[in-house]
């Protein structure tokens, strides 16, 4: 692992980062000299794995427990990253969970399982984030998705919560930024994951229906996001707020 890296000294926090794309964004963000706070809902095993690879790697982490749409449990989570690492730099907001329904069969349950966690989650961390990065600031990294700009069938539920990603990255842009704190986003495409494969989506008619309309020809791997992460993290896009970056190959 090199001495240095492009995140060198940071403090990073990434939610639901057991697997998936948040795992990626960690080991990255490790690998590049940040120390990481591997947030996980109910992962521990998965997250701790994470944490040894990163460790094994000469890299520094820890895995903390944390339910995102419960502001108690985000409170402590911001309070023992400070405990363990003395503050914070960088927050990605990646816990996420999906499910997709027509019209007749969205529920309660699942309409307020998805806004609890993809929108309240992102507010309530960002609220005890903004506290502990104080008045050095800091970045904010936001993991929306491509489904705003699609419009899939049966995606109702789960695209208004990444309509509402998006506006919490623009709105918090600007209202943010006199405490020098950036906020943008991330929309990935479909991503290889444990996730994708545990819902169907992966070695299905909706993997061949996201292969047709990618026009780079190929399903993310997680590291494709994480590298552009790492760039949004680093000093590299000190003048990038408020965007929202599709990382989808192309697919619109």
């Amino acid at each position: 692992m090199e001495s240095k890296g492009k995140l060198q000294g940071k403090v990073a926090l990434i939610t639901g980062a057991a697997k998936g794309i948040g795992a990626g964004i960690a080991k990255r963000y490790a690998a590049e000299g940040a120390a990481v706070v591997v947030n996980y809902a109910n992962s521990k095993t998965e997250a701790e794995k994470v944490v040894a690879a990163i460790v094994a790697n000469g890299g520094k982490a820890i895995a903390l427990q944390g339910n995102v749409a419960d502001a108690e449990a985000v409170k402590r989570l911001l309070e023992n990253t400070r405990e363990h690492f003395g503050g914070l730099d960088i927050l990605v907001n990646n816990a996420g969970i999906y499910s997709f329904a027509g019209i007749e069969e969205i529920s309660e349950t699942s309409f307020h399982n998805m806004f609890n966690t993809n929108v309240l989650g992102s507010i309530l961390t960002i609220q005890q984030a903004v506290k502990l990065m104080g008045t050095r600031g800091g970045t904010i990294i936001n993991v929306g998705s491509v489904v705003s700009t699609l419009d899939m069938p049966t995606s109702l539920v789960y695209t208004a919560t990444k309509y509402a990603v998006d506006a919490i990255t623009r709105i918090l842009a600007k209202e943010l930024g006199p405490k020098n704190i950036r906020v943008n986003s991330i929309n990935p495409g479909l991503i290889e994951t444990e996730g994708t494969y545990a819902s169907g989506v992966m070695k299905g008619e909706a993997e061949k229906w996201h292969l047709s309309e990618t026009p780079l020809g190929r399903i993310g791997q997680p590291d494709d996001i994480a590298k552009v992460a790492v760039f949004l993290a680093s000093e590299d896009s000190y003048w990038v707020n408020g965007e929202v970056i599709a990382v989808a190959g192309g697919q619109r």
